[in-house]
């Protein structure tokens, strides 16, 4: 028997798969930056913490490191109506990534941040830097640079994660895709299409982080030459 492909059939829905690529994008953007942040704190605090705290958000990576995602997004979604307060999909889903990607960060900064020679830092403190100085211009700086690809292999993976929020009904692009093959019994082309547009998603991050990349550190390092 030979499968006749019928791609047409999923033109009329290219408004939904658009709204499901905005979706994805506005998920996985807004958990990259509160990730970052967090990822950073988490990472400073582990490197430069009291023993309490090190211990503390040592287990949380762990942790998270060593359960299966999908199973967090359930935990934060369930886990929240149990608590008797109710939130929109959307909502959950952020949340979940949040606390997925923080653990991630976290150890991919630590790494940085490890890789700063001490001599680097007493260095700044001669210079009469105090600690918070210290840690922006001589070791969070320097560290993210190292790890910036990491970091951005991170996220671009994050993006594509966030296609397990279809789970808990979030409506991005998976979402989006299971609701129109159910419509259409059109389910192989649904989901080819479906896979090249991650992919194009993939190429768009990945060159919209190496732009920022290549602006904010080619003009961090000419300022430090111009100094």
């Amino acid at each position: 028997m030979t499968y006749q492909f019928d791609f047409a059939a999923l033109l009329p829905y290219w408004r939904e798969f658009a709204a499901g690529v905005w979706l994805t994008l506005q998920l996985s953007g807004v958990a990259t930056v509160l990730g970052f942040v967090g990822g950073a704190l988490c990472a400073i605090a582990r490197a430069d913490g009291p023993p309490w705290l090190k211990r503390l958000v040592g287990a949380y990576v762990e942790v998270i490191r060593n359960t299966p995602l999908l199973v967090q997004i359930f935990l934060v979604y369930f886990g929240i109506a149990v608590l008797g307060i109710r939130v929109d999909a959307n909502v959950a889903a952020v949340l979940a990534l949040v606390v997925n990607v923080v653990a991630y960060t976290c150890e991919i900064m630590r790494a940085g941040i490890e890789s700063i020679h001490k001599a680097q830092i007493e260095a700044g403190e001669c210079l009469g830097l105090n600690r918070r100085q210290i840690y922006w211009y001589v070791v969070l700086r320097p560290a993210i640079e190292r790890v910036y690809p990491a970091l951005v292999s991170q996220y671009v993976l994050l993006m594509l994660a966030s296609s397990i929020c279809s789970q808990i009904s979030a409506e991005e692009l998976t979402a989006v895709a299971n609701r129109i093959q159910s419509d259409t019994f059109r389910s192989f082309e649904t989901y080819i299409v479906v896979g090249l547009v991650y992919l194009a998603l993939s190429f768009v991050v990945r060159w919209a982080f190496w732009g920022f990349g290549l602006l904010v550190f080619t003009r961090r390092r000419k300022l430090g030459t111009a100094l």
